[in-house]
């Protein structure tokens, strides 16, 4: 059972370490990386002692926690892949793109569009120099973080 708690100590000093400092390891772009690799450890060396503990045979333990150390490291490496395909890349300019007033925009307040754009899910805070009506067409003059300047597209 020492072997166990060591390797899943050592894992759990990996994925610590991969988790603050960043991975050091990653091969298949991602695929394996340290924060598998020390999840895969840590999962390897607790199934190796519950098994052990239930009074398993040795054979059966080490068999039990490599199936389930490497179940592990795929799996982690799929849900680090999938969070990278999601992490927002650089920021897009609005600037030109047209949409509609859903909440009355005052001058020197704010209102909300809903931009035309696949990338826009949601509404934006915006501002303009005039006031605009809710239901009005407009399109961005200028983007400040999510904020945008819009005026009448007609204009």
């Amino acid at each position: 059972m020492l072997t166990f708690v060591i390797i899943g100590a050592a894992g759990l000093v990996v994925l610590l370490g991969s988790l603050v400092l960043g991975d050091a390891v990653e091969l298949g772009d991602g695929a394996v990386s340290g924060t598998s690799l020390g999840a895969g450890a840590v999962g390897f060396g607790a199934i190796g002692a519950i098994t052990t503990a239930l009074g398993q045979p040795v054979g059966v333990a080490y068999a039990a926690s490599a199936v389930f150390a490497v179940l592990v490291v795929v799996g982690v490496g799929r849900i680090i892949a999938g969070l990278r395909a999601t992490e927002d890349g650089k920021p897009r300019d609005l600037t030109g793109v047209q949409g509609v007033v859903t909440s009355t925009i005052m001058p020197g307040g704010s209102g909300e569009v809903s931009l035309d754009d696949p990338t826009e899910l949601e509404r934006r805070l915006a501002w303009s120099d005039q006031p605009i009506a809710a239901g009005t067409r407009v399109v961005v003059l200028q983007q400040s973080g999510s904020r945008v300047k819009v005026a009448p597209a007609d204009a």
